[in-house]
């Protein structure tokens, strides 16, 4: 009787991207999911969509949790291309994978921001029929959260501002060197440093800090019939700024991390034993 043929395996980097598709998936389908039900839900009065902003920052930073458990142990969990290419830059990613791994995670952003808009779709119709301002951060950023007095450059400097420090934080709870959790909490830890971001940096421009996350659904919101998408209220064109931000932003914050604490670190851990390179670099 002949053997079965064995499975072929798939290559490395189609795994990896299959990863981080899934990956950003989940977090953007909890994370815009929240969004749409704390704003378009409330405006209609339904009592499960209270909360707010304290309902939507703690849903972010679970949606970052499930995403990480979701993609780790494939890819090393980046969901965010402000993350791959501060690791790149600094903690010996390797830089064929950026392109590959920064497409899986627009798209995970992309299509998990359509089953999102397809599935709000009566509600935001009640809740903005004219696919104005009033709901379009339900799927993308905008200065000052649509309400408040920041332009573009303020929003500029708090996504350079934000994403520096979600890197710095990122490294320090990575790095095998410095006491980090154990692995499997990693995870958490960072989905509740997402929390805290949130909840000190949200105003100024609505915490993208992670270009995939803004720009995946920015896009499948304008397909969808939000015209005004790429510009913020004021008119002026918007989109850029929480892609270029976060991506300075990642760098300075792991440049930091590494020139306050990772290289004041000994090379050798407990005993004398080389720790594991961290966070999934090669």
């Amino acid at each position: 009787m002949t053997a079965p043929p064995t499975a072929r395996r798939l290559p490395e980097i189609v795994i990896e991207m299959s990863a981080e598709f899934a990956g950003t998936l989940i977090l953007i389908l909890f994370g815009v999911g929240v969004v749409a039900q704390a704003v378009a839900g409330s405006g209609l009065g339904e009592p499960q969509s209270l909360g707010g902003h304290d309902a939507i920052a703690w849903a972010w930073g679970l949606a970052v949790t499930l995403g990480v458990y979701v993609s780790a142990r494939l890819s090393g969990g980046h969901l965010n291309p402000a993350v791959t290419v501060a690791l790149a830059v600094f903690k010996g990613f390797a830089w064929r994978k950026v392109i590959p791994f920064i497409f899986a995670q627009f798209l995970g952003a992309f299509v998990a921001a359509l089953i999102v808009r397809w599935d709000y779709s009566e509600i935001l119709h009640k809740f903005d029929p004219g696919h104005t301002a009033k709901s379009q951060f339900v799927f993308s950023t905008m200065p000052g959260n649509g309400s408040l007095p920041i332009h573009t450059w303020g929003a500029f400097r708090d996504q350079v501002i934000g994403t520096a420090i979600l890197l710095f934080l990122i490294l320090a709870l990575t790095d095998l060197r410095n006491s980090p959790p154990l692995a499997n909490m990693a995870p958490l830890i960072i989905g509740l440093v997402v929390v805290a971001i949130g909840m000190a940096f949200g105003s100024d421009a609505g915490y993208a800090i992670n270009p995939a996350r803004d720009f995946g659904p920015r896009l499948a919101q304008f397909i969808t019939g939000y015209h005004g998408a790429w510009r913020d209220q004021y008119g002026d064109v918007y989109f850029w700024v929480p892609i270029v931000g976060p991506l300075i932003g990642g760098v300075l914050g792991a440049g930091l991390y590494l020139l306050f604490i990772g290289r004041h670190i000994p090379e050798e851990g407990p005993g004398g034993v080389e720790p594991r390179p961290e966070y999934d670099v090669e």
